[in-house]
């Protein structure tokens, strides 16, 4: 059996990366923080395309939650490797930096890219025993190109694009890749708002993207044809930016 783990699948992209791994043959863990209806939604469409899984609750953006939660499942469970770890989980909270309070570039920062560092140092240990794993952070077209009212949200995408560069070079020998996929505008809760009919004319295919179309890639990214392939950032975007 294969495991992979998905932050932040409870609804959304990690909602169609958990059902898209699981019909390639993955056992998923199905991380989430709070919303735990949605995420047995989430199990449940699994096991109704008869894959499995097992929800796992913790809070990314905190380093003790990590250890407790996860660190001790994978303690508990020596005989089973995560050979596919998906950083999906994030937030955002917009406003010009001149304004953005103290709380709002903190909780960005934390949820979006330390959770990477202690969520990945936790599994990679393990992928470095057996010398194999996939490792894909859901990066952001802010973290690219920079948006305005987003300082906290693109500085922290661009950290993790920095950290997945480095990072695959430290663990390639183990054959462990570290990839980034950069969506841009994806029907998603996070876009709740937003103009699509308007968005949409400055979008080159003239539309917004699906959770499924994210989800596609990073199964190219989890796969064992895609060993040579490391260090990469794929825009997802319709064209909006290269």
């Amino acid at each position: 059996m294969k495991y992979a783990l998905i932050t932040g699948g409870s609804r959304g992209i990690g909602r169609a990366i958990c059902i898209r791994l699981a019909s390639e043959g993955y056992y998923v863990l199905i991380n989430f923080k709070s919303n735990q209806i949605e995420a047995e939604k989430t199990l449940y469409l699994i096991k109704e395309q008869n894959g499995n899984g097992e929800l796992l609750q913790f809070d990314v953006a905190d380093k003790e939650a990590i250890k407790n939660t996860l660190g001790k499942w994978i303690e508990s469970n020596t005989d089973k490797n995560i050979e596919v770890l998906v950083n999906n989980a994030g937030i955002k909270d917009d406003g010009l930096m001149s304004w953005m309070s103290d709380e709002q570039w903190d909780n960005i920062i934390t949820t979006n890219l330390d959770s990477f560092f202690y969520v990945t140092r936790t599994v990679l240990l393990q992928m470095l025993a057996k010398k194999y794993g996939r490792i894909i952070n859901v990066v952001s077209l802010s973290g690219l190109k920079g948006m305005a009212g987003q300082t906290n949200y693109a500085a922290a995408k661009a950290g993790v694009i920095g950290a997945t560069k480095s990072l695959a070079q430290e663990v390639a020998r183990y054959n462990i890749t570290v990839n980034a996929v950069a969506p841009g505008f994806i029907k998603t809760d996070m876009l709740e708002g937003l103009d699509e009919k308007e968005l949409s004319k400055i979008i080159p295919a003239k539309r917004f993207g699906l959770p499924d179309e994210v989800a596609h890639a990073i199964s190219f990214f989890a796969g064992k044809e895609a060993s040579y392939i490391t260090a990469q950032v794929l825009s997802i975007n319709g064209g909006l930016y290269s």
